[in-house]
């Protein structure tokens, strides 16, 4: 039988605390009661062991692996297979080694005597707080395979969301990282070239020309630290963006970039929309959802703002109110809250909205990419006809004295 480790109250108010053997959490919260002891916490006693090779550097679980597995899993529950079958028979079918030895792991925990819900919760990598929080609300309600269909539901549309602005991203990407080789190139390797046949000639050069070789010659010597100082600086900012100062920088200068601040503002309002109205439809009490919806939305401001929204409806505060108040969030999220307030009918309102945003990301992935074909077009052209005319002016000036020169041998 395991061991479970409990926290309680005398009725004097005093607080104690203590370890007992038994077959589950409920046996030893009435074994407490019995004892006039008010239970605060009880959880199982963790077996102390080195970690693995496996937790040091755990892999990774993409949403559409996660978004299969929730939907196989609400699929058996739903058709009447028992938990732990189902566990089982999804730790055969899983790929994914990472998930695979979670499963398993879970699989032992429920065994133990804990929880699915809290199972889940020591594998915070893979099942992170809304995650487990549906979880456990199916647990509670008795409807966990139908709450597992809606998480599925859920992560499929965030899993495309991703997808479609990865997939916008990767063009321009792939495009400027060309332009610059290309540049380089041209500097390296073939204005060099036309340095030493103007050199030759004892030609005198246009101020053009003589940047252009001179960046040629900067380049030429110093591109190895050119490149590490791109990597270091690439390296340092993802380290800056980790620190909370960093990042809130970060994501509010990209807020008010033109197009791409856009997209990123409405993918946010689409993910508070989507997270909120799904853990409400799952039956988590209101503050636990804005706290879970603020740590999903992507965006440090945007988070900022929930989290102020959060703090004023514990203070009894309506949800539109603060909402309003922070300037985050359009008057359409604001007007559909409040009617949802209104109706009780918020989760289905917060859904409409989210459908919405959706469709504008959709827009406004497809401005993104429309505008930036062609400024990416135009900086290219700009960069590689600028050398060439550097280095085609000297030749319009050697012609003239050229041509003397024939007419004089003449």
């Amino acid at each position: 039988m395991p061991v479970f480790v409990w926290k309680g109250r005398t009725p004097e108010g005093r607080a104690v605390e203590g370890e007992m053997t038994a077959d589950s959490q409920q046996e030893v919260i009435s074994a407490l009661r019995k004892r006039n002891i008010i239970p605060i916490s009880v959880n199982i006693k963790e077996k102390k062991k080195l970690p693995s090779l496996e937790d040091l550097f755990p892999g990774k679980v993409s949403a559409d692996e996660m978004a299969m597995f929730t939907k196989q899993f609400a699929t058996m529950l739903e058709a009447g297979l028992p938990l732990m079958d189902t566990l089982n028979t999804l730790y055969v079918q899983t790929k994914n080694n990472t998930l695979k030895r979670a499963i398993g792991r879970i699989a032992e925990d429920l065994e133990g005597g804990y929880t699915l819900a809290d199972a889940m919760r020591k594998h915070k990598r893979i099942f992170p707080d809304l995650y487990v929080n549906m979880v456990e609300a199916g647990e509670k309600g008795g409807a966990l395979g139908e709450i597992l269909l809606r998480l599925a539901e859920y992560l499929e549309k965030t899993a495309d969301l991703q997808r479609k602005i990865k997939g916008a991203m990767i063009y321009p990407i792939i495009v400027i990282f060309v332009a610059l080789a290309a540049t380089a190139a041209l500097l390296v390797f073939v204005i060099p070239t036309f340095a030493g046949l103007y050199e030759s000639f004892g030609a005198d050069l246009p101020m053009l020309t003589k940047l252009v070789i001179g960046l040629s010659n900067f380049v030429k010597k110093y591109i190895l630290w050119i490149v590490v100082g791109l990597i270091g600086i690439g390296v340092g900012i993802r380290i800056w963006y980790g620190t909370d100062p960093g990042k809130e920088i970060i994501d509010r200068i990209l807020l008010k970039f033109p197009i791409i601040g856009n997209l990123i503002h409405k993918q946010a309002l689409s993910r508070f929309s989507r997270t909120l109205s799904t853990l409400l439809r799952s039956g988590v009490p209101l503050l636990d959802s804005m706290d879970i919806t603020a740590k999903t939305t992507g965006n440090r401001v945007v988070q900022h703002g929930i989290e102020k929204a959060r703090n004023s409806i514990r203070e009894g505060s309506t949800i539109s109110a603060p909402l309003q108040k922070s300037g985050i969030f359009p008057p359409l999220v604001v007007q559909m809250v409040h009617i949802g307030e209104q109706s009780g009918n918020l989760d289905e309102m917060l859904s409409k909205v989210a459908d919405f945003y959706d469709r504008e990301v959709d827009a406004a992935v497809d401005a993104l990419t429309s505008a930036l074909e062609p400024l990416i077009m135009v900086f290219l052209g700009g960069i590689v006809g600028t050398m060439v005319i550097a280095m085609y002016l000297p030749i319009f000036k050697l012609i003239p004295t050229l041509m003397e020169s024939l007419g004089g041998g003449g």
